[in-house]
Parts: C-alpha cells; structure tokens; sequence
C-alpha cells in the first residue's frame, strides 16, 4: 500500500472563544480574525511537517485547495506543490485537488502541473475536483454547471498535455485558439490524475469509465460509508466491463499515535472535535446548494453522512472509523482490518487535524513511521489481469 501525509493546514491559531457568534468558519467569518504573523509561524510549521514526511518513508505528500476559510490555508496549492518540489527528492507530491470549474482557463492548471511534474523529476500526481459548495458562494458560480465546466477543463487539460500544440479547442465554456503547452509534463502520456469526492454517483461513473480509470479517493467518512463507496466504484467498473485494481481505490482518514491507547485519546480528543464540529462543520447548503448534484447523489449522500449533522464525540468517531487512533498496535491493527474488507492501495493519513500541536502531531508521526508504517505499506493486492 502507498501511504501519504494529507496535510489541511487548518488556521490552528483560531480564537475559537472569539468567534463563537458564527455558526461556520466558511465565507462569512470576518477576516479580521486571521492574523498574518501567526500565518507566517503556522505555514512554515506546516511545510516543515510535510517535509519531514519523506525521511520518515511516507510515499507522498498531498495537498489541497479551499477558499476564504479557517478550515485550510491553502487557497493555491500549487504554491506548496512548488516548494516541495524543491526541498524533496522523493516522495510523490499529490494536489488533491486543484477544482477545475472555478478557475477562469483550465489551461493555467495544465501550465503550472506542468511545471511542477518537470521541477520534481516526475513526482506529480495531479487531482481534479469541482470543489464543494462553499466554493461557489466564493466567487459566486454557478454550481449546476459545475459538471460540464469540470469535463470541459478536463478535457482541454489532458489534450494541452499529450496533443503536439499548436492546437485549437473550442468548447462552451473555454476556448483557445493556441494550445501549445511549455512546458510539457515530464511524466507520460500525462501525471497520474486522481479524483477525491463525497461519493457523488456521477464523479464515480466518471473516475471509472474505461477511458479515465483515474483513482478514486473517498474522503473524510464513517468507514461503513466509504466502503459503500468503494465497493460502487468496484460495482460500476465491472458493469464498463473489467475489474478495478486496488490501485484505482483509497481513503483519507485522520489518524493519531501516542505510546498508549489511553494517551492517545487524551491527546487527540480535543483538536478532533474542534475538527470536526467547528472548522469542518457549515450550513448545509453551503455544502452542497441546489443543483450542485444530482437529486439521486443528493440523496444518497443525504442519507450517507444523516450522522454527521450534529457535533461528534471522538469516541463515536473512532467506532464508527471517522479517525484511527491509539497505540501503534491498535493503529496498525485497525488499518490492517480496514484494508482487509475494502482492499485499497492508497492512504492519505490526516496527522494533523485541528488544533493538535506541533509536538503532538510530529511525536504521532514518528511514532506512526517507526511502528506502523512499514506493516502498512507491506499490504499487497492480488494482482488482477488484465
């Protein structure tokens, strides 16, 4: 199994007290809370934490993109992507992802993965997104074009890739008439492209059609829901036709190691639910507004996260497998049991969540790296013919 580091960069310097007039820390919280010399601290903690993946023996780094938010700092993660194309030599860098519809020409997405797959030597995987809701009240789009958008970016992206250029594409939404890439990725035909998602039933067809098989990753649920998930994704590959690899599934999940299982909930209790209940917590229609999916998705996914509506406890959290959290045993112990009944081959461990300190959150990696990690990246599917 692959096993990366997915960091959020939460604003972790918050005051929470502060702000308790405000149901959400999306969009309308006043940016005055922000503070950017703290800003300064928390972005470089943060690097230094991505950067220690590599000489733990983490496989990647990821990253990704929100917008007006305390839940993450990292409105462009393609400025982080660049710095550890720089300061790594070889972990794999993941932008999970880059949400194609709200940029204004998907050809600025296809220059600067470009760049960055060519400065690291190939390490590039490049993950596409149409972004949550929130997104959209951001730059005030409109979501129920938000698929088409998406295709289309996609489509112009990967053709600025492995097309000789110049080219012409025209389209509804972006039009060139000189599409002619420099640079060229250095990977070939193009970067690995990876597709996170809630479990919309359409991002799942689409990841699995014949002609993409891009890996899906389920994020942030209860365990029993991305197993549903994952099993669709399986459901739908077998009704195109072929089998899907493990390789083609994964999870992202926070994940804690202190000495003790007692320790551990001691210490992660407190940043997970602040987690959970404040920075990740919004109105539901910030989340998902009306025509950003299917009446079909929209249900399911209604029914799907139907727990996640009221604040969490970090015990219910662990049980119904939202967080893995204990002693390297118990760690290594669930993700193997985990594995087991889904059987996929990439994880996107969240060791940092909340407000969880910067001692805390590298003795957890360590200790995870010393004691977890290599049983986990031992995992191994049965290959699957062709």
């Amino acid at each position: 199994m692959k096993v990366i580091l997915f960091h959020l960069m939460s604003y972790a310097d918050l005051d929470f007290e502060a702000t308790k007039a405000y149901d959400t820390v999306w969009l309308n919280l006043p940016n005055k809370f922000f503070d950017p010399v703290k800003g300064h601290a928390l972005y470089n903690r943060y690097m230094d934490e991505l950067e220690l993946a590599e000489p733990l023996g983490f496989d990647g780094v990821a990253v990704n993109e929100h917008h007006q938010t305390a839940y993450g700092l990292m409105p462009s993660p393609i400025v982080i992507a660049s710095a550890l194309a720089r300061s790594t030599k070889r972990v794999k860098i993941a932008i999970l992802g880059n949400a194609l519809p709200l940029r204004q020409h998907p050809l600025t997405v296809a220059e600067e993965h470009a760049m960055v797959d060519v400065i690291s030597g190939g390490r590039l995987i490049s993950g596409f997104v149409r972004g949550i809701g929130a997104e959209y009240h951001t730059f005030g789009l409109n979501p129920t074009i938000s698929h088409e958008r998406f295709h289309e970016a996609h489509d112009l992206i990967v053709q600025a890739w492995t097309r000789p250029g110049p080219f012409t594409f025209t389209g509804k939404h972006y039009n060139s008439d000189y599409v002619n890439l420099w640079p060229k990725p250095l990977q070939q035909p193009h970067p690995p492209i990876w597709v996170p998602s809630q479990g919309s039933k359409e991002t799942i067809e689409w990841a699995a059609h014949p002609d993409h098989r891009y890996t899906y990753l389920q994020t942030f649920s209860p365990f029993k829901v991305v197993q549903r998930y994952l099993k669709s994704y399986r459901d739908t590959a077998e009704q195109y036709g072929y089998e899907a690899q493990d390789s083609q599934l994964g999870w992202a999940v926070p994940i804690y190691v202190a000495e003790t299982d007692e320790q551990a909930r001691k210490d992660a209790k407190a940043p997970f639910e602040l987690f959970r209940n404040r920075l990740l917590k919004m109105p539901f229609e910030m989340l998902l507004p009306p025509g950003y999916t299917s009446r079909d998705s929209l249900k399911n996914m209604m029914a799907a996260k139907a727990a996640l509506t009221t604040d969490m406890t970090l015990e219910f959290a662990i049980d119904n497998g939202m967080i893995i959290c204990g002693s390297p045993d118990t760690v290594r112990d669930a993700l193997t049991s985990y594995w087991g009944e889904m059987h996929f081959d990439n994880l996107l461990t969240m060791m940092h969540f909340g407000n969880l300190s910067a001692e805390l959150t590298r003795q957890s990696m360590e200790l995870f790296a010393a004691k977890v990690l290599p049983a986990i990246q031992a995992l191994q599917a049965e290959p699957v013919a062709a």
